[in-house]
């Protein structure tokens, strides 16, 4: 698969580049993109609830009454879970929420999310970006000349590009990512994958 290069202008270079099948073009895996997303969202919660069980409480062990006799049911003591400030019953306690994913399956998610952005038309390859100073109106400027501005639009970069990535902070629907750190979610919740030119050699070792 052949793209064309544009410039950060939004004009063309003239030039196309090649993209490997094997990252750009092969047949969408939608289970693996599915495990890939979950196991994403499942590393995002912290696992830190807790909640206070029966022999955690601060109180009386006493029974509160005898067993028979009363009238009234078995209570035990005033930890039970039935009353006011009670331990609870079965509550949450700190967990991993950790899902591993062998690396092929990692690969053949990103793989997938990337081949059906391009098949889709919703992926452009432009020359790699830099900024002399953070600048969000500069960035803004680059994503109307690429006719990126609407909807979600995800850049991946060839390396860290901090002025670039601090530039697209105060734009709600953008994001800035490295090759390194791109991931299957990010790519298939944006609308527009811009993919810089030197990024794509990045995406090639990662895949070697």
């Amino acid at each position: 698969m052949k793209l064309q290069v544009h410039s950060a202008q939004g004009s063309s270079t003239g030039r196309e580049v090649e993209l490997p099948e094997n990252i750009f073009g092969v047949e969408p895996n939608e289970h693996a993109v599915y495990l890939a997303v979950k196991a994403y969202l499942a590393a995002q919660r912290q696992g830190t609830h807790k909640a206070k069980e029966r022999g955690e409480i601060a109180g009386s062990t006493k029974k509160l009454h005898r067993q028979k006799g009363t009238g009234g049911s078995r209570k035990g003591d005033i930890k039970n879970p039935l009353f006011r400030s009670g331990g609870r019953i079965f509550g949450p306690r700190p967990r991993n929420y950790d899902i591993k994913l062998n690396k092929k399956v990692r690969q053949a998610a990103k793989a997938s999310a990337l081949s059906t952005k391009a098949g889709e038309g919703k992926l452009m390859i432009v020359e790699d970006l830099s900024f002399e100073a953070p600048k969000t109106k500069d960035y803004q400027n680059f994503l109307t000349a690429v006719g990126a501005s609407e909807g979600k639009v995800l850049l991946i970069t060839a390396d860290n590009a901090p002025n670039v990535y601090r530039s697209s902070r105060n734009l709600p629907h953008s994001h800035v990512m490295s090759a390194g750190e791109v991931n299957t979610y990010e790519l298939m919740k944006a609308s527009t994958v811009i993919v810089a030119e030197g990024a794509i050699e990045k995406l090639k070792e990662q895949f070697a």
